[in-house]
């Protein structure tokens, strides 16, 4: 099943929802999640989960004192972590 998390991101187009990634798996959001977490300690996939300004927009200044003003509102992000070629992203939605 580990495996094929990881195929089902490779084959996405654009952006899915854990919630429809889960769906689609026919396993509970819980498990996919343990599952995630296994391959972001792999090295596999890489979780951006608004910690750090990743937008680059400039709105915040990445003020040293507060961060980045959009931070606590950014959603879980998963990115494939690409062995060959472009990753791909996908969140919450």
């Amino acid at each position: 099943m580990l495996h094929q998390v990881l195929q089902a991101l490779e084959g996405t187009q654009g952006l899915i929802s854990l919630d429809e990634l889960s769906r689609q798996l026919g396993v509970e959001r819980s498990a996919l999640d343990g599952m995630i977490a296994y391959w972001v300690r792999k090295g596999r996939l890489r979780e951006l989960n608004g910690t750090a300004c990743t937008s680059g927009c400039g709105s915040c200044g990445h003020r040293a004192e507060g961060g980045c003003a959009f931070a606590s509102t950014a959603p879980r992000t998963i990115t494939l972590v690409p062995t060959v070629g472009e990753g791909k992203t996908y969140g919450n939605a």
